[in-house]
């Protein structure tokens, strides 16, 4: 499948800049999958399209201060992206600045920042320097990964150390800076360990989970922690040759027993977020009794798991979904709008069709829809 069917052209006064409040006053549009059926709501609106009975399923994982600024022992300026976390030292990770190769070591303190010259590879970021006192970290790159990723070494852990020399990794199409740094946290968020906040949640408020519970409308967690594939443009001509990395994702038992309970109560499955779903989806697969290659098994048959159950995971998941995909769990996404031939967008179109989705991006971009992370939602039934 071509990649250009998944490309569009968004005005850049359309990329939301700052979050809008109270968060719930976002505009939602739902798109009907049965009708092809196009509405325009505010999120406040969500409690009302859903049906007592329903289940909420969000991704808790929290974002981490994972941007670094530090130099070479040449003086040269880097920025460093932490991924995934290898071991207690190791991270994989994403690197700014010029002959980055193995061996060459790294300190991290508070006190650097962005350079003005910032290369191809050099990584944005709207921060200020924060205190220079903090001591230094220092890291090794260990191996060349491909592209700007490398595998790096720490001198001590830094998990405990990331507040203090850490910079929220806000995505390099925001250039305006956040005052609050928890804004770009969603209120569910409690396991530490993305790049990237699961966006499609930050629309929810203290009251509208409230009005969802007064519904009957239960909400559950699960845990994926985001890396670089969930905003990176695909840059194969083709979508099957694109190589979708792996993230850890976990969905436990008690809670893949309340998805299931509910599905057989007559209850809708309603994935906030394509984090959430990509979690739910290996479930399903591995439920099916497909615990091989997620690539080979997303295209089986359906009636394999004829309830659409899910069971406890705990994994790496490269599950990528896109047009062709049989979706055996997920009954309805609540998602933002995202950028063009990324592999969230192949996502909803694979859900909802690709021409239906292009007909609501375009609408969209017509009513001025606000775009992307802080952007306005999209409620798929």
């Amino acid at each position: 499948m071509d990649v250009q069917r998944f490309n569009y052209r968004l005005p850049p006064e359309l990329i939301a800049q700052t979050p809008i409040e109270p968060r719930h006053a976002s505009r939602l549009m739902v798109v009907n999958r049965s009708t092809g059926k196009i509405s325009h709501h505010t999120f406040a609106n969500l409690v009302d399209l859903l049906h007592p009975g329903d289940i909420l399923v969000a991704n808790n994982s929290r974002v981490i201060p994972a941007r670094l600024f530090g130099r070479k022992q040449s003086g040269g300026k880097v920025e460093v992206l932490l991924l995934k976390q290898v071991d207690a030292l190791q991270w994989e990770a994403i690197v700014g600045g010029k002959r980055l190769r193995p061996g060459v070591v790294v300190e991290i303190t508070a006190g650097e920042q962005r350079s003005k010259g910032a290369g191809k590879n050099e990584i944005k970021s709207p921060y200020a320097p924060l205190n220079p006192r903090t001591p230094a970290l220092s890291l090794t790159i260990k191996e060349d990964l491909g592209e700007a990723r490398r595998l790096i070494e720490f001198d001590q852990p830094v998990d405990s150390l990331l507040d203090t020399v850490g910079h929220m990794p806000l995505p390099p199409y925001i250039h305006t800076s956040l005052a609050d740094g928890e804004r770009y946290q969603t209120v569910f968020s409690r396991i530490d360990g993305s790049a990237a906040a699961p966006t499609a949640w930050l629309h929810f408020s203290p009251e509208v989970l409230f009005a969802l519970r007064e519904k009957g409308i239960g909400l559950d967690y699960v845990t994926l922690h985001i890396g670089l594939d969930t905003f990176k443009p695909v840059t194969v001509e083709q979508v099957e040759a694109h190589a979708i990395h792996r993230e850890y994702a976990q969905l436990t038992l008690e809670v893949a027993r309340r998805i299931n309970q509910t599905k057989v109560s007559g209850g809708r499955l309603v994935a906030v977020g394509t984090t959430a779903v990509r979690t739910l989806e290996t479930a399903a697969l591995r439920s099916a009794g497909q615990l091989g290659s997620l690539k080979e098994a997303s295209t089986m048959a359906p009636h394999l798991c004829p309830w659409k159950s899910v069971v406890a995971i705990e994994e790496e998941t490269d599950l990528f979904i896109y047009p062709g995909f049989t979706f055996r769990a997920v009954d309805v996404i609540l998602t933002n709008f995202h950028l063009p031939k990324s592999t969230l967008l192949m996502l909803v179109g694979a859900f909802a069709g690709l021409d239906l989705i292009r007909r609501a991006y375009e609408i969209a971009i017509a009513e001025r829809y606000r775009f992307y992370s802080f952007g306005d939602a999209m409620l798929i039934l």
